[in-house]
């Protein structure tokens, strides 16, 4: 009985505020996913959403990086935890 990791996904800008996930997928162009990359945004990195609809605030790797809701809106996390 076991579940798929991915079965969970949901856009950035969708994660509650507060809230842990685990990034998941980029689903941007080839230039997008390198530059999110670049910024720490990769895959299996766990990041923190502080605040925000239209520019979402969030925390990854010690760092806090606003981000605008269309580029939150193309990376995919899962949520971890229960908060």
């Amino acid at each position: 009985m076991s579940e798929s990791p991915f079965h969970h996904l949901m856009p950035l800008c969708q994660l509650p505020a507060r809230a842990t996930g685990r990034i998941c997928e980029l689903t941007g162009d080839s230039e997008f996913c390198q530059r999110i990359r670049e910024m720490g945004f990769g895959e299996s990195v766990y990041v923190t959403k502080i605040a925000g609809n239209g520019t979402i605030l969030c925390q990854l790797n010690g760092t806090r990086i606003g981000l605008s809701h269309d580029a939150a809106r193309q990376i995919l996390v899962e949520r971890v935890g229960s908060r």
